[in-house]
């Protein structure tokens, strides 16, 4: 297993979700992947079981 700590850089406000700089989640994944394996779906369910936010709805993921 691998745990990550991911971080975000800047602010943004995008469809109604705020997006703070300095939030940051660490994510378990069950393999020594990197973060972005599955389309960033790890990082998204960190982030929404932590935060209560959606990264995808604030079209925050390049993939």
């Amino acid at each position: 297993m691998a745990l990550y700590k991911v971080r975000t850089m800047r602010c943004e406000c995008c469809n109604g979700v705020n997006i703070e700089p300095g939030m940051e989640v660490q994510v378990v994944t069950p393999l020594n992947n990197t973060v972005y394996v599955n389309n960033w779906q790890y990082v998204e369910d960190a982030f929404m079981r932590v935060s209560g936010i959606s990264l995808r709805k604030a079209n925050c993921f390049e993939c």
